[in-house]
């Protein structure tokens, strides 16, 4: 018999889809809008009916904490994030908030008193789609903010993070105060929707994630000149546009040629002056590289970095900066909590398999902090980040369950 019902978890998803800034196309919520506060009281509002005390921290995370008989234990959280990407689906992050939101529901209900604290939150700003950081309220818990971010970091109306909070009735001065100190959380135990085609493709019910690999992100700006596109022979030309094309390739290939599952991806190009027949003086371009291991990451930056060293030889008016806006570490899961999840899964008869994470999650910053442990749902066609991303009720449900019942047992010693 299931702990958890699906048809509060199909409310909360729909709900929250419903705050959503473009109409009809996906979901749209970037961090600090009116539409993230409209999605931030409808999960205050779940969370204090599920009994809850709940409050905001200085950088708009919801925490709704059951306390425990020792209150001073470590605590196990469990949630995600709420923001989403432009157009995106209703499932990426909202579908562990709700898991979050439907524990606590079973656990008021049946009378539950932990033996340690438990918090069920929602974070802002994973995804880096208003302001191009990421994982920014798990880094927030964490204390890796970096130096001045919440003033340099702009959206594309060129509103900063800082900025933005006060309009949404924060106060920027006490971001620090969102760090944890060790210790303070024993587990943090997130899930996600797989955003990958393996679960549905093996007929699987849930993924026990393994590990989360490490990523790098860059921003790359290089610079030359602008140029008629007609008059200026090719060798006499400082195009940033050719620079920055030889360089991707030059990361690619070398990831290919690594052979070890290693991936990067240069998503986001932009040059100026941005016409299609003067020489772009100006080109800025993004790099998301991710494998099990940051030695592959650092062998692939370093090829794009050799590129563009030796453009910048080739053509004295090229020049080149590379930003490193995010860094993380391959994150391992907890073995103990694993084990759990699978054995909660084999009671209600609900099968299993191990993955990797490929997708960065606020897990793998928390792992930082504290052990992790993560739990996939099945993504209809591998589909995420796009309208058409689907997860049946059914199979979020199953997931959903085996958290409750883990978080239940734990939190019961």
């Amino acid at each position: 018999m299931m702990l958890t019902k699906v048809d509060r978890i199909q409310k909360d998803i729909e709900s929250l889809a419903q705050f959503s800034c473009v109409e009809g196309i996906g979901c749209t919520r970037f961090t600090y809008t009116k539409e993230f506060r409209q999605a931030a009281d409808y999960i205050i509002a779940e969370m204090k009916g599920a009994g809850l005390e709940v409050r905001e921290d200085p950088v708009g995370i919801i925490i709704g904490r059951l306390e425990g008989k020792n209150p001073n234990a470590p605590v196990i959280m469990t949630g995600s994030h709420f923001d989403t990407v432009k157009t995106g689906g209703r499932f990426d992050g909202p579908a562990g908030v709700v898991t979050a939101l439907e524990t606590a529901r079973v656990l008021h209900e049946e009378g539950f008193v932990p033996e340690c604290p438990i918090e069920f939150v929602a974070l802002p700003e994973e995804e880096g789609a208003r302001f191009g950081g990421g994982l920014f309220g798990s880094r927030a818990i964490c204390g890796q903010l970096k130096p001045n971010e919440l003033e340099t970091y702009k959206d594309w109306d060129g509103v900063s993070i800082a900025e933005a909070m006060k309009g949404y009735g924060l106060d920027p001065s006490k971001a620090a105060e969102s760090q944890r100190k060790p210790g303070d959380i024993g587990l943090f135990l997130e899930l996600h929707i797989e955003q990958g085609p393996i679960l549905e493709n093996n007929k699987i019910d849930v993924g026990i994630v393994d590990a989360i690999v490490g990523l790098k992100t860059f921003v790359v700006t290089v610079k030359g000149r602008s140029d008629h596109a007609g008059t200026t022979p090719l060798n006499m030309r400082a195009d940033t546009m050719l620079a920055a094309a030889r360089a991707i390739t030059a990361g690619t290939d070398k990831a290919l040629e690594l052979n070890d599952g290693t991936v990067v991806t240069f998503g986001r190009v932009e040059t100026k002056p941005g016409a299609f027949n003067i020489v772009a003086k100006e080109t800025v371009f993004n790099i998301d590289c991710r494998s099990r291991g940051l030695e592959s990451v650092d062998t692939v930056i370093a090829a794009v970095r050799e590129s563009l060293e030796k453009s910048e030889a080739e053509n004295p008016g090229l020049s080149f900066e590379m930003f490193e806006s995010l860094k993380a570490n391959p994150v391992p899961m907890k073995p103990e909590v694993k084990a759990l999840l699978h054995a909660k899964a084999e009671e209600c008869g609900i099968s299993t398999m191990e993955l990797l994470s490929g997708a960065g999650h606020d897990a793998m910053i928390m792992g930082s902090l504290c052990d992790v442990a993560m739990v996939f749902v099945p993504s209809k066609d591998g589909r995420s980040h796009v309208p058409e991303e689907w997860t049946d009720y059914e199979d979020l449900q199953n997931g959903i369950e085996i958290v409750c019942r883990t978080i239940k047992e734990l939190a019961s010693k």
